[in-house]
């Protein structure tokens, strides 16, 4: 494991904002008492370990309206008050995940509706204590349905779903309005970024990407090519990728942990735990823990910016914060590949 400082940064596609390689992701902070938290935090160790990722050189925090039904950005907010202008991370957020107060364990609905977006950003505003959101992302297409990922599918289209024309154009809007500072796309396909890059550009994509999962590589040449920057999520693949797992632990998972319902946990389990064992190797050659090789493989992935890493304890932090130095070989990375083929974990292309 190693014991680092980022200082280095990138530019974020064609944005004026230069970022470091690893932000903070403030999903499994969020609480529980909603369809997809992790289980009980401390709010105290959470704001810990966002300060302390910060403390370590990262520049910029990921969350969302919807992580916590709005917990979780009230925590960013709580985290980053105070500091100098200086010292201030740029912060992204998402809207589009819907939630009925009255039903908080329902699922979110994907509802990009004008009015709703318009309502989102205010609310945003306000629990992060911002005047300006730096990265506004649309969280999922609008289906107009309730978003069911723990059961591995996400909802049917509704004839009353919003088009991506239009709340594209809304995105659009906040820009110039200076509401937001660069506009995103998260979970869209290919073909979705081309339609809204008729309309506006598309500043920063957020697909899921790690060895597991890597269909998001069609997503990630897209951005490439349009000039437009990526932050991968779960590059972790929420925990398995770290070294740390093991079917005892996930056995012993709480039952509001929305993993517990997750195929990556229950049927592809055995198959992923394989492929974290295979990095151990390439790990002990670097001197650097397990997650650091993960995070690293994604990072070497062409076109990506940036990997979102989540933590709820500073000591997760002081796991991965090294991922941002490590310099896989293309020997390492066939090593990687071997190990997805062999294991038959994921999806995706097995090597750029």
């Amino acid at each position: 494991m190693t014991d680092s400082r980022i200082n280095e940064t990138v530019r974020f596609g064609g944005t004026d904002m230069d970022v470091t390689r690893l932000g903070f992701g403030s999903w499994a902070v969020s609480g529980a008492g909603w369809t997809f938290g992790w289980g009980e935090t401390d709010d105290a160790d959470s704001v810990a370990a966002i300060r302390h990722a910060l403390e370590l050189g990262v520049n910029w925090i990921d969350t969302a309206a919807v992580y916590g039904l709005g917990h979780s950005e009230e925590l960013v907010g709580r985290a980053i008050a105070g500091l100098p202008e200086a010292d201030r991370p740029y912060v992204f957020t998402k809207a589009g995940l819907v939630w009925d107060p009255e039903n908080p364990s329902a699922a979110p609905r994907r509802i990009m509706r004008p009015e709703s977006v318009r309502r989102e950003v205010e609310d945003s505003l306000r629990r992060l204590g911002v005047e300006r959101i730096d990265l506004y992302q649309v969280h999922y297409p609008d289906t107009g349905e309730s978003l069911e990922y723990a059961g591995g599918g996400f909802g049917a289209v509704s004839p009353n779903a919003t088009p991506l024309e239009e709340y594209w154009q809304v995105m659009a809007d906040l820009k110039a309005e200076g509401k937001v500072r660069a506009i995103g796309l998260s979970n869209h396909s290919a073909e979705q970024l081309a339609a809204a890059e008729r309309i506006a550009h598309v500043d920063a994509v957020q697909p899921p990407f790690s060895a597991i999962n890597r269909s998001a590589a069609a997503e990630i040449a897209w951005a490439k090519e349009n000039g437009t920057a990526v932050i991968g999520y779960s590059p972790l693949q929420s925990g398995l990728l770290t070294g740390t797992f093991s079917a005892e632990r996930v056995a012993n998972l709480p039952s509001d942990d929305w993993r517990t319902a997750h195929a990556d946990f229950t049927t592809g389990l055995a198959a992923n735990l394989r492929l974290a064992d295979a990095l151990r190797p390439i790990a002990e050659r670097h001197g650097v823990s397990v997650a650091e090789v993960a995070i690293a493989w994604a990072l070497a992935w062409p076109g990506l910016t940036g990997a979102i890493v989540g933590a709820r304890f500073a000591r997760q932090v002081d796991g991965w914060i090294g991922a941002a130095d490590v310099r896989l070989t293309r020997a390492d990375i066939d090593e990687v590949a071997d190990a997805i083929t062999a294991t038959g974990a994921g999806t995706g292309p097995a090597r750029p």
